[in-house]
């Protein structure tokens, strides 16, 4: 793609309006920064604003328990900072909202109390609901992993399976490893 365009005559004008919708788009997202009221589930994704619908009993349990047991993990090893799907996470272009996600001691060492905006995760899962699944397959799967984030986890409380990802050279490979379990939780 980028052959072509480097191949048009009309390249500059290309570049011009790649320049102008970027800085339309950052404004949109600084406007999102500024009017998004607090608590309200929300995430800037190429340019638009994605406000979440509340989610069904069955993802906010498995997102708690899931949430839970990797805060214990990392707490008693002290390995780092677990935070759930209230911290913004910015990458270069979007913004998103997790369900769960780690920094490591190193990098949660600079955080600051009163913190909005968080740098991208070492970890993220995502528990998977229709409407959240086409996202978390498509644009947070690649941008995840064009940004470092070392491990993904798709999460599908109806199958009761966790899909693993790790980071291999700037893309995501899955694990060979498949974890089914039947999830009983209290």
């Amino acid at each position: 793609m980028l052959e072509g365009i480097m191949a048009s005559p009309r390249l500059p004008e290309i570049v011009d309006e790649l320049q102008l919708r970027l800085a339309q788009e950052r404004a949109r997202r600084k406007k999102f920064y500024e009017e998004t009221p607090e608590g309200v589930k929300a995430e800037f994704i190429n340019g638009q604003v994605i406000i979440h619908m509340p989610a069904r009993d069955r993802h906010t349990e498995v997102r708690n328990y899931l949430h839970e047991l990797l805060e214990l993990f990392a707490r008693t090893r002290s390995l780092g900072l677990v935070r759930g799907e209230k911290s913004l996470c910015v990458f270069p272009r979007n913004d998103y909202e997790p369900d769960v996600c780690f920094w490591p001691t190193a990098k949660a060492a600079g955080f600051q109390r009163g913190q909005l905006k968080f740098p991208p995760p070492d970890f993220i899962a995502e528990v998977l609901s229709p409407s959240t699944e086409k996202i978390d397959r498509g644009i947070k799967f690649e941008d995840y992993a064009a940004n470092g984030v070392g491990e993904y986890w798709l999460v599908d409380p109806v199958l009761e399976q966790v899909e693993q990802h790790l980071l291999r050279e700037g893309r995501f490979e899955p694990s060979e490893r498949r974890v089914e379990h039947e999830c009983q939780v209290a």
